[in-house]
């Protein structure tokens, strides 16, 4: 077993501390990584604090992990000694069904294994994340990263990054149509970039007009304050895809208007209660109102390399491993542009 250490909440609402465990050895199939930077995303604090209900204590969080090469199994063909691989929210899966062959391991039928509070495959081993410094992978489930991406900015890509992409993705977002974005937060700034470097006309809807700076910075061409029925009434029916990032409670039928006739809102955002959605918000011009959920790996792989060609990365705020607590209770206040990144060095200085 391979020696490890990061920070683990012990029970829902504790606080987040040193704590010593196991990992498995590599097996043929397997790399190692040595950590060097893990994004924190909000569900982490949603299983931190067991909000969802089904988290396994102790756990460490962490699913969005860059780190370096420093083992490979005699079976390792994509990776050797001393790269720069990553990890998303999934490391395995059924590998048998039909979601899994055709490259969305994220659908498996047989629920994919996740980074952290889950269960090893055919074992009793729990999962724990990348606050940590190291990481047993199947080279299945890392990902490449190039020599010339910074690895801090990149790391939320693993998450928002894809989260984003998916759907703009699958919706076959490009130039000539406009895209809206709701809310400027961790997932709605990467995909301003991400729309932006596809060609459409980005378009950010925010309740702040603080934020509308830097939404332009971030790639939007326009901003609309949704707060301003005025602004909002512009815009009725000239969208072609809408992105809404919001989780908390708000009227996505006030988007739903947004959209042109057979056109598309695909909601990220997970508000804690359902959301109302008037039927005639839907019917009147036929349209949809769906979900995406991060992407598999093949997908996640397109990802980071568009957003290496383009040089995208995440905005983000450095900090050691022991003021995590402290960016958990920033990042429920919302202070924080955009995403929270650990530096592990930190980690290995204890």
């Amino acid at each position: 077993m391979l020696d490890s250490h990061g920070y683990a909440a012990q029970q829902a609402n504790a606080r987040l501390a040193p704590f010593a465990f196991k990992r498995r050895e590599p097996g043929p199939e397997d790399i190692v990584l040595e950590l060097t930077h893990c994004g924190i995303c909000h569900s982490d604090i949603h299983y931190a604090r067991n909000d969802w209900g089904f988290t396994q204590f102790p756990v460490v969080p962490g699913h969005e992990i860059v780190g370096r090469v420093t083992y490979t199994g005699p079976g390792v063909t994509k990776f050797r000694a001393g790269d720069i691989a990553a990890i998303g929210c999934l490391v395995d899966s059924c590998r048998k069904c039909s979601a899994c062959k055709s490259g969305n391991e994220h659908m498996c039928e047989q629920y994919p294994t996740p980074t952290y509070s889950g269960v090893e495959r055919g074992t009793s081993r729990p999962t724990y994340g990348g606050y940590s410094n190291n990481y047993v992978v199947d080279q299945r489930f890392a990902l490449r990263l190039g020599a010339n991406v910074d690895p801090a900015a990149a790391a939320p890509l693993l998450c928002a990054g894809i989260t984003t992409y998916s759907p703009l993705r699958h919706w076959k977002v490009g130039p000539g149509q406009r895209v809206g974005v709701v809310g400027l937060g961790g997932l709605g700034h990467v995909a301003l970039k991400l729309g932006r470097a596809m060609g459409a006309r980005m378009v950010a809807f925010t309740t702040s007009p603080g934020k509308a700076e830097d939404a332009e910075r971030l790639g939007a061409h326009e901003v609309v304050l949704s707060k301003d029925q005025a602004q909002m009434s512009k815009q009725r029916g000239t969208f072609d895809f809408i992105l809404d990032t919001v989780s908390a409670p708000h009227d996505v039928n006030a988007y739903l208007g947004m959209l042109a006739p057979d056109k598309t809102l695909v909601q990220l955002g997970m508000p804690p209660e359902p959301l109302a959605v008037a039927a005639m918000a839907l019917c009147q011009g036929r349209k949809r109102l769906s979900s995406s959920m991060i992407g598999g790996l093949p997908e996640t792989q397109e990802m980071l390399d568009f957003c290496a060609t383009h040089k995208i990365g995440c905005d983000i705020e450095t900090i050691a491993i022991e003021q995590v607590n402290e960016a958990y209770e920033r990042i429920l206040k919302n202070d924080v542009k955009y995403r929270f990144v650990i530096d592990l060095a930190s980690l290995r200085q204890r």
